[in-house]
């Protein structure tokens, strides 16, 4: 307990948007651009929501095979495993629901229909093959649906030069752990396209707590392709195509017989989702215009000691128009309409809904946005949501800057289809089939200090309170279907962050969460943790051919809901350790250590997580 709270202490505050970079200077650095706040790329210093970022080379520091593993290192991000990789994971911003975050890779709309709330399936996505990711935490339905309660955008690589380009990398370690991936790439002025995959297969470990009897491994395994291409039809216009197909299969504990119903641990999952995105984009001179299609399609099989139990479908489609006007005099707008249909088992539905959003541009060190968004809900009816922001740059000396900024948005969220149609279903029974599910309605607000330097000093603190009213939620109780807390669910506290050179090349960079989650009867919001704290040093030789980083991550006041009952879990804190050597400028090997102290905790109540394990790779590129 005593080292996190010195980790607390040490990052008194951070850049809303981590930027990791290996330079000595800030003045060395091209000016971070992000494009997730407003859906246009906006200077970073411009903005006044947060957003953190997780860059490619970062993710190699991290070397985690899971992408979940990389963005759980920035403020306010939680996560709980079930049980090892390709296990079910929630990842949850600000002690927000997982389904409440909207996840997008290379513009896709990647969240799964098939289960009982749409979400996003983040256990499924692996690091390789991913460029940048930008999250952007607090609600945010104005420009991606209302029911966004943050916002995950995942790029592949998009920058690929003429010459044919790519990557080989194989890993193995513990567990039968062993996983081999590539990419290739390559452009010009009018066309340029990316291919990557990926297969990782792992024998895992026991993840259940209670199965002692014959206590088996839960494997892993994952195959994802990954392609995208691009045409310049003319200086004006350009084409995008992007295609991902995801298969995991995974086994499990804690399934039921079908004929008996007892409780047996010989589980296995197979996922798949195919998802596809076109886009067309037409740059004139006083702005942009873009129309896409994206779908995707899930399908999941379950079975209990290889024979079949349980099969879903789920299919999303999504039609879009996103419109920039630029050539107005200190201002630019952002407007579009989105309409999409969602399916789960054959009970489906429809939302369209249109949006405008004003960004200033009259000022050089004030910065303000104001934008509006009607949805119209085929169950739920019509619903307003809206955002405003604001960044005020407040120069403190030749290389200082001061930013102080705020936010406010609201949003909504409609039953899924299969939560609606649970309580209207036979299986439902008193009190969840006595409760029409109304819609979830969300607020939140945060007020933020920044400070940075030119030698690369940068830190923050965020003061955020956010709420859920209506919240639905499932009878762990009783089993009897999804209930309704009347009332507002809260998530209200404090993020503070710093990123600092230590030296010519040793840079630390420091997080901590404080969260208080309430439900509405004042107990505690399962799986939100009290405090999360995260520290990473990274080391690099002046030439940059060997690194060294170490990472570590602590967790203090968590709690899961068992049966009806809060049930506290232990406080943690583990450590990873990454390190890399250049043989050649084609030619590098690499190693990682998980939980190097062989931290033996819990995320989720009754299931384990990995003990120490090591992992060597070699990883070559042409």
């Amino acid at each position: 307990m005593k080292h996190f709270w010195l980790l607390a202490l040490s990052c008194s505050v951070s850049a809303a948007h981590i930027v990791y970079s290996t330079a000595a200077a800030a003045d060395e650095r091209p000016e971070e651009v992000v494009v997730t706040s407003s859906r246009i790329a906006t200077p970073l210093r411009h903005i006044g929501t947060s957003v953190s970022v997780v860059d490619a080379e970062r993710i190699r520091e991290i070397g985690a095979m899971s992408l979940i593993d990389a963005i759980r290192t920035l403020p306010s991000v939680a996560v709980s495993n079930t049980g090892g990789n390709g296990q079910v994971s929630t990842l949850r911003i600000r002690g927000e629901e997982g389904y409440r975050t909207l996840v997008l890779i290379d513009g896709m709309e990647v969240s799964d229909p098939s289960v009982t709330q749409v979400q996003p399936q983040l256990e499924h996505v692996l690091s390789s093959g991913i460029e940048r990711v930008e999250v952007l935490r607090g609600p945010q339905g104005l420009n991606y649906g209302a029911d966004a309660g943050g916002v995950i955008n995942i790029s592949t690589r998009q920058q690929v030069g003429e010459e044919l380009q790519g990557n080989v990398d194989a890993m193995g370690g513990r567990y039968g752990t062993r996983q081999l991936t590539g990419a290739i790439g390559a452009g010009n002025e009018r066309a340029d396209f990316y291919l990557s995959g990926s297969k990782l297969q792992t024998d895992g470990f026991n993840a259940r707590v209670e199965d002692v009897i014959k206590p088996d491994d839960d494997g892993y395994e994952n195959r994802t392709l990954h392609a995208r291409v691009g045409v310049n039809l003319s200086e004006r216009l350009r084409v995008d195509a992007v295609h991902r197909d995801v298969e995991g299969d995974t086994r499990y504990d804690g399934c039921f017989d079908p004929v008996t119903f007892a409780n047996v641990h010989g589980c296995d999952a197979n996922f798949q989702q195919q998802a596809s995105r076109l886009a067309a984009t037409y740059s004139a001179d006083h702005g942009s215009h873009s129309l896409a299609w994206s779908g995707t399609t899930t399908d999941r099989n379950y079975f209990v000691d290889n024979l079949s139990d349980y099969y879903s479908n789920g299919e999303r489609q999504r039609w879009e128009y996103l419109g920039t006007l630029t050539a107005l005099s200190g201002a630019r707008f952002v407007y579009g309409v989105d309409h999409k249909d969602e399916e789960n088992n054959g009970d489906s539905r429809d939302q369209t809904g249109y949006y405008l959003e004003y960004l200033s541009e009259f000022s050089d060190t004030l910065f303000v946005t104001a934008g509006v968004r009607h949805d119209d809900n085929e169950d739920f009816g019509n619903h307003n949501s809206y955002r405003v922001s604001g960044a005020w740059l407040i120069p403190a000396g030749d290389d200082t800057t001061i930013k102080l900024r705020g936010s406010y948005g609201t949003g909504f969220r409609a039953p899924s289809p299969y939560e609606a149609a649970y309580n209207r279903g036979p299986f439902a029974y008193p009190p969840a089939s006595l409760i029409s599910l109304v819609e979830e309605t969300s607020k939140g607000h945060e007020l933020a200090v920044e400070y940075s330097n030119t030698s690369g000093l940068r830190l923050e603190a965020v003061y955020f309170d956010q709420t859920v009213e209506d919240a639905i939620t499932f009878d762990s109780a009783g089993f009897s279907g999804y209930l309704q807390d009347s009332g507002d669910s809260t998530s209200e506290g404090v993020e503070l962050s710093a990123q600092l050179p230590l030296a010519a090349q040793l840079f630390l960079d420091a997080n901590y969460t404080y969260n208080d989650a309430e439900r509405p009867d004042g107990t505690r919001r399962q799986l939100r943790p009290q405090h999360l704290a995260n520290l990473g040093v990274s080391w690099h030789s002046r030439d940059g051919s060997k690194r060294i980083s170490t990472f570590y991550r602590a967790v203090r006041d968590n709690a899961d809901v068992v049966n009806g009952v809060t049930v506290a879990l232990d406080d943690y804190a583990a450590i990873d350790v990454t390190a890399s050597y250049d043989l050649s400028p084609a030619l590098q090997i690499y190693g990682r250590l998980e939980n190097l102290g062989d931290e033996d905790y819990q995320e989720v109540f009754g299931y384990n997580t990995s003990g120490r394990a090591g992992y060597l790779g070699v990883r070559f590129n042409f």
